[in-house]
């Protein structure tokens, strides 16, 4: 009986793929639990975490970002249990409505992080892959505050809480409050965010372009003066 041998290429990218996954998986919790990930700035906080997510999407792709939107939407539901006051009074309306808040929409917002790389890089174009960088950085968060913000509207917007801060920002519908509420702490959010992605992003995809096990570098066989041949290492 024969068995399968395994392709030391393809053991090896898998391993990597983990390695990277489980740094960014302990960048996330560290950041939720310390002042690193949040600024707290009255009811709605500042979130950093979604650069670590984001980072993920490009360079792990759509499953990746959404395993790691996933852990970021965990660390947000455990805010919930008396560490943000935001997040705890919601739990105390309705802690299923709470977890579809927290969680779900970090899922999504990763692998839509995710899709939007792999679709805009697939093209063999110059520079499309570095462009593909900045568009997802900028999205990412976008895609972050977005489905925040709907998720809070469609579960929370007739309660007594949130309506006291309809009231007191004046909104007359559910759109002009997410505007309100949002306002100059959702642009920071955006702005720091798309930044700090698109240095890492590009920095970690550089950096493994180089690598030789990514087929940036092949052997390449040239006949020398004496007859003999000899191997060659060339960069493509």
């Amino acid at each position: 009986m024969k068995t399968k041998e395994v392709d030391p290429h393809e053991e090896n990218t898998t391993i990597a793929y983990l390695v990277k996954l489980a740094l960014l998986s302990a960048v996330i919790v560290l950041m939720a639990f310390t002042p690193l990930g949040y600024l707290r700035v009255g009811a709605l906080s500042i979130t950093f975490l979604v650069v670590p997510v984001t980072v993920g999407a490009i360079v792990l792709g759509p499953f990746g970002g959404m395993i790691l939107g996933a852990i970021f939407g965990i660390t947000s539901f455990v805010q919930c249990f008396g560490i943000d006051t935001f997040g705890t009074t919601l739990f105390a309306i309705n802690p299923i409505f709470t977890f579809l808040f927290c969680i779900p929409t970090r899922m999504l917002m990763g692998l839509f992080a995710g899709l939007t790389f792999k679709a805009m890089s697939s093209s063999k174009k110059k520079g499309v892959r570095i462009f593909s960088v900045f568009v997802t950085s900028a999205l990412g968060p976008l895609f972050n505050t977005v489905l925040f913000m709907t998720t809070l509207c469609l579960c929370f917007y007739n309660t007594d809480y949130i309506q006291g801060f309809v009231t007191e920002l004046h909104a007359a519908n559910p759109f002009t409050f997410v505007v309100l509420f949002v306002g100059l702490n959702g642009a920071i959010e955006i702005a720091v965010d798309f930044i700090v992605c698109s240095i890492a992003s590009t920095a970690i995809l550089s950096a493994e372009s180089r690598k030789p096990s990514n087929g940036y570098v092949k052997t390449e066989v040239k006949i020398v003066s004496n007859g003999s041949k000899e191997k060659e290492d060339k960069k493509q």
